[in-house]
């Protein structure tokens, strides 16, 4: 039998701290005694281990059994990865055995693309809702960019001053639907002028890349000063959380 480098929330305990990390065993024991968590699933420290041996690849096998994973949580959730309707957007964390807070990264509002958010807004076509669904559209980007592509998050920042500017104001707030939904077309217009290519729409893709980005996040300059400071081994690998968005953003509440 092959290893089994994906694990349900539903799956784990407390005591598989090795192998899920803190994060993801400590979701699954919050699961196991009943609390309403968000329900996803949580690829092994194993796999981190197995893509550093692979020379910084997530081999078939792994990316297969990610994939099966993905179609699991969407049957939890009633939602499907990349649907235009009832779209399953994933927030994709780090989480190793030992807390290393703030030292690897993190991407927020995956799954969504052009499409993705236009059906979304169909679906509730009120300003606000559309203001919500371009808002964490253009935080998509702008994450997925800095994260996983490595283009400085400084230069969105000045996109958006630069359209508060033109505007006349001040806060982030004070922007609507239509400026939100301006800055992810000048957001998808930067990342492809400095790499050379569109921003990637196939939520699969998306996926992938942002798991290999929290892989090599374990490799990064800060993870590797806060592991020597703290007696934390480099073998242990991080393990990663996927899990379905609960939305900060979406109102007062």
């Amino acid at each position: 039998m092959s290893k089994k480098y994906c694990y349900l929330f539903t799956e784990g305990n407390a005591n598989m701290r090795e192998l899920l990390g803190g994060k993801g065993a400590n979701l699954a024991e919050m699961t196991n005694i009943g609390l309403p968590v968000p329900q996803g699933f949580t690829i092994t420290t194993e796999a981190c281990t197995q893509y550093y041996e692979d020379g910084r690849q997530i081999n078939a096998e792994i990316t297969a059994e990610i994939m099966e994973y993905i179609e699991k949580m969407e049957k939890i959730t009633g939602k499907k990865f990349g649907d235009l309707e009832n779209p399953l957007l994933v927030s994709v964390r780090s989480g190793a055995r030992a807390s290393m807070p703030g030292m690897m990264d993190t991407i927020l509002n995956l799954g969504l693309n052009d499409e993705v958010a236009a059906g979304l807004i169909a679906g509730n076509p009120t300003p606000a809702f559309t203001r919500f669904v371009y808002d964490s559209y253009r935080r998509f980007i702008q994450m997925f960019s800095d994260v996983v592509m490595e283009l400085s998050k400084k230069t969105f920042e000045v996109i958006i001053d630069e359209v508060k500017a033109a505007k006349g104001v001040k806060n982030d707030i004070d922007l609507d639907a239509d400026d939100m939904k301006k800055l992810v077309d000048l957001f998808k217009a930067h990342y492809k002028e400095e790499k050379g290519e569109d921003f990637p729409t196939d939520p699969a893709v998306q996926l992938m890349e942002a798991i290999k980005a929290v892989f090599r996040s374990w490799d990064n300059p800060r993870a590797n000063v806060y592991r020597r400071m703290n007696d934390i081994p480099y073998s242990w690998g991080t393990a990663v959380n996927v899990q379905p968005m609960v939305f900060g953003n979406l109102n007062d509440k």
